[in-house]
């Protein structure tokens, strides 16, 4: 037999995607699992246009300058790439899509894995190799390794006025809790440090099933609210609650942040204080009874951290409206907030209100609302000058390092920044993704700063 040496095939590569997420951390989400199943299947993920073979693109349709961002955003990647795949909200609005950007290769709602899977399919064929498409069993994320987003549901039953998003996500359906607890473990056990749990409705979670029995690692537990944190609490990382909406059963979670078992920071979205706004909103709750409930939360927890939204300018607001807006956030102390000035989405009964106001004076009322909360969120940061707090550690520079506190959730929130030890132990404990103790030496209107402590 002759010794004749065969050379072998190169390799085909695996055809890539690029991927761009827009929107909130659900559509964050959203992409986190498009993104894990495109692994799964053996695709590459490409970190450009001119490598990838095709573009997806999952978009916000929200408010109007969300919608132009992500027609901008396709219109980018038509422009740089011309192969592109349009997901999430915006797909759910009509034919906005097509008729901006009639060369997509195929537009989708949002919470659509099967769908842009079948239309990658179909576009970019890739067979699926077990031995070589190998995804980690916390699947693929955008965020940093040291924190992600946990999405207990998909949904919301309210169907407020000035909002679209039950029509494009549909109504309150809750994840099965042993399959998002076993999601977190998942997720612990791959080095995340802070899980941030988000739905559109987090208070409610459970209340579609009734509540029901469910089952992680051999123990029953309940699908609601407060089993679901206490188990969550138990996995020894951070643990921070998002969009909860006031009712009388996140009292039962308070006592949890003031035992330390979980982040003491509520992500609380109010929208307004005046009854007959909120009437007109359709919104649960009173500003009255909010402010009650907050003092209560307060008088458990003195620590905790409230994070809000609130929409300056609604149809009819008068001034004295207004103002009872701005007296509650004073009174109410809230911490952190985002003001956003009425915008007339397209579909939201809300634009049918009597006593629309004029464009400017929303932009007005939404600047001095965002000027009363800074004075606020002034105050309150000062009150930490001189205390010690566990902070987690997001970048690492020549000057220090960038964490967060307790109070100051990614993104949305402010920062600690670690001025630069002397000593050379110390600076080799300044790690992204590491706790570490800082004594505050001083604040401004978002921020702090300190010293390492330990």
């Amino acid at each position: 037999m002759s010794d004749k040496s065969v050379a072998a095939a190169p390799p085909v590569p695996a055809p890539t995607v690029g991927f761009v997420s827009l929107g909130c951390p659900k559509a964050l989400v959203d992409s986190e699992q498009i993104l894990t199943q495109l692994r799964a299947e053996g695709y590459g993920i490409a970190p450009s246009y001119e490598g990838a073979d095709l573009v997806v693109v999952n978009t916000c349709g929200f408010i109007d300058a969300a919608v132009q961002e992500s027609l901008d955003a396709i219109g980018e990647a038509l422009n740089e790439n011309g192969r592109v795949i349009v997901t999430g909200c915006l797909g759910a609005k009509g034919n906005v899509v097509v008729e901006t950007h009639p060369k997509v290769l195929a537009v989708t709602g949002p919470h659509a894995v099967t769908e842009v899977m079948s239309a990658v399919h179909l576009h970019l064929p890739k067979p699926h190799d077990p031995f070589t498409d190998l995804v980690p069993p916390q699947g693929i994320k955008l965020t940093p390794k040291h924190y992600a987003y946990l999405k207990i549901s998909e949904g919301c039953n309210h169907r407020c006025t000035f909002c679209i998003i039950p029509s494009m996500r549909g109504d309150l359906v809750s994840r099965d809790v042993g399959l998002v607890l076993k999601e977190a473990e998942n997720l612990v056990k791959a080095g995340v440090k802070e899980l941030l749990v988000i739905s559109q409705d987090t208070s409610a979670y459970g209340v579609d099933v009734k509540y029901r029995t469910g089952f992680y690692n051999g123990r029953p537990i309940k699908t609601r609210m407060h089993e679901l944190v206490t188990a969550l609490g138990e996995m020894g990382v951070w643990v921070r609650m998002h969009y909860v909406y006031p009712y009388p059963s996140v009292d039962e979670v308070i006592p949890l942040m003031a035992g330390g078992k979980v982040l003491p920071y509520l992500d609380v979205p109010f929208q307004h204080a005046s009854p007959r706004i909120l009437k007109l909103m359709q919104r649960p709750a009173s500003g009255e009874r909010n402010l009650e409930r907050i003092e209560a939360w307060r008088k458990i927890c003195p620590e905790l951290t409230i994070r809000s939204t609130f929409i300056a300018g609604f149809p009819g607001e008068t001034e004295a409206e207004f103002q009872e807006l701005l007296d509650f956030v004073e009174a109410a102390e809230i911490d952190r907030a985002g003001c956003f000035a009425y915008s007339p989405v397209e579909g939201a009964r809300a634009n049918a209100l009597p006593g629309p106001l004029p464009d400017e004076v929303r932009e007005e009322r939404q600047a001095e609302f965002m000027k009363v909360q800074e004075r606020v969120s002034k105050r309150r940061l000062k009150n930490k000058v001189g205390k010690t707090l566990k902070v987690l550690i997001d970048e690492v520079n020549p000057e220090g390092a960038v964490a967060r506190s307790a109070g100051d959730a990614p993104d949305i929130d402010g920062n600690v920044f670690i001025e630069l030890p002397a000593r050379k132990a110390d600076q080799a404990k300044l790690k992204v993704g590491e706790f570490v103790s800082v004594k505050i030496t001083g604040s401004d209107a978002h921020d702090l700063w300190g010293r390492f402590a330990a």
